[in-house]
């Protein structure tokens, strides 16, 4: 089969060039033959001087993106582009325009993942307008995903800037709130209490200037409405002087509870409030620094851990310039002038270290461990029975005690009309 082409009925359209393997070649159209031009040291022009090229012609379609396309060298140094995938093209689209996404309920757990890391990559999730939104909509469709485990410690600031996206994550197992000063007031402590961390298992407390008042607030959920922290199995309330042997009664209703740890509190009476914790709660105190309270198990882990460290790094950003003040501090030693210490204040150790006494208190077994080894020995059974049926017929009166007196304080009103 042959085909013949008039070069006569097609106007003359200049010379063809070619690159091949790294070199220019010329098509000689009338002849159809190929020369190599590499060698012609004349230069010549192979585009018009208003020529231009564009990859992204319809900016309107594609939100004026000009990453929709991979380039890359060959080894001849050539510059190839190839096209990216559909689903690369519609994963940046959506990440790009996450704020205009109604739910992602139903949606599947792999490509959120995927889509979730697109926009976070994209700061998404940092921005003032949309970011609570648009981390919200993971939240509420995939909980403990997004965040399983939030570590806290030290960061005030945070909490203050992003306490709206921090009450956004559901269904956390662990929260590490320590040293950040909340008080007995603060808004994170009432959504602590609430039923989107009732899962929570871990919670540490310690250096947060909270009370016997905290306390009762802490507890008034599950005390009142049987909801809230009915799960929690460690609780650390270390280095909160505000607590006493008043509020250790509200603890009780932590029935799930394991590990707890009141070192550094108020507790006037030690000898009574280590004997009533052993009594009433069933936990007995640790001769030795317990692994549960070290602050090393809850670290951020989740989807959303870039995005915990994205709002620390902005906020370091944000107040790195007020360190530039210690510059007139040089320019006075430059002088001579001597500097007043500023830093914190050292209290006597009458006060601080005398005080500090190792508090922890875990689960004890030594009650599993009696009913295993006293089997066969009836006299013993006899006197372990009689004793747990005193503990119940104790347990019973005051069920019967709080049926009969069924009215709560003033405060506890308060506080169950507040949720």
């Amino acid at each position: 089969m042959s085909c013949c082409v008039y070069t006569e009925n097609f106007p003359d359209r200049g010379s063809v060039y070619v690159r091949e393997n790294g070199q220019l070649y010329k098509v000689n159209q009338v002849s159809g033959g190929v020369h190599n031009c590499a060698p012609n040291p004349r230069p010549s022009k192979l585009f018009s001087e208003g020529f231009s090229v564009e990859l992204c012609v319809n900016r309107e379609n594609d939100n004026g993106r000009t990453d929709h396309f991979i380039f890359t060298y060959t080894k001849e140094g050539n510059l190839r582009y190839s096209a990216k995938s559909l689903f690369s093209l519609a994963l940046s689209y959506i990440a790009d325009n996450i704020n205009h996404v109604d739910s992602m309920i139903g949606f599947p757990e792999q490509i959120a993942e995927k889509l979730f890391y697109a926009a976070d990559v994209r700061q998404k999730f940092t921005e003032p307008g949309t970011g609570l939104g648009a981390l919200q909509k993971f939240t509420d469709a995939y909980g403990n995903l997004v965040l399983r485990t939030l570590c806290l410690k030290n960061s005030y600031l945070v909490i203050s800037e992003k306490l709206e996206e921090i009450k956004s994550f559901r269904d956390l197992i662990c929260l590490d709130l320590s040293s950040c000063k909340l008080g007995d007031e603060h808004e994170l402590l009432e959504h602590i209490t609430s039923e989107r961390l009732s899962s929570l298992t871990q919670l540490l407390l310690k250096d947060n200037c909270l009370s016997d008042i905290g306390v009762r607030k802490m507890t008034a959920p599950v005390r009142i409405m049987k909801r809230g922290l009915e799960n929690l199995s460690v609780l650390d309330l270390s280095c909160n002087p505000g607590i006493t042997n008043k509020g250790l009664k509200y603890l009780c209703s932590f029935k799930k509870l394991n590990y707890l740890d009141l070192s550094g509190t108020g507790l006037k009476d030690k000898k009574a409030a280590i004997c009533w914790i052993q009594t009433q709660i069933g936990l007995f105190r640790s001769e030795v620094p317990l692994k549960e309270f070290d602050h090393n198990s809850c670290k951020t882990e989740g989807w959303a851990e870039q995005t915990i460290l994205q709002w620390e790094h902005a906020i370091l950003e944000a107040i790195r310039p007020q360190e530039n003040l210690n510059s007139r501090g040089a320019v006075q030693s430059f002088y001579g002038k001597r500097l007043k210490a500023e830093g914190p204040l050292e209290y006597p150790t009458t006060t601080r270290e005398s005080n500090f006494v190792n508090l922890q208190f875990y689960k004890g077994r030594e009650e599993m461990s009696s009913f295993s080894f006293l089997k066969g020995k009836p006299e013993i059974n006899e006197e372990l029975i009689i004793k747990h049926k005193k503990k119940d017929a104790v347990e019973q009166k005051e069920q019967n005690f709080k049926s009969n007196n069924s009215s709560f304080s003033k405060a506890d009103w308060d506080l169950l009309n507040s949720y």
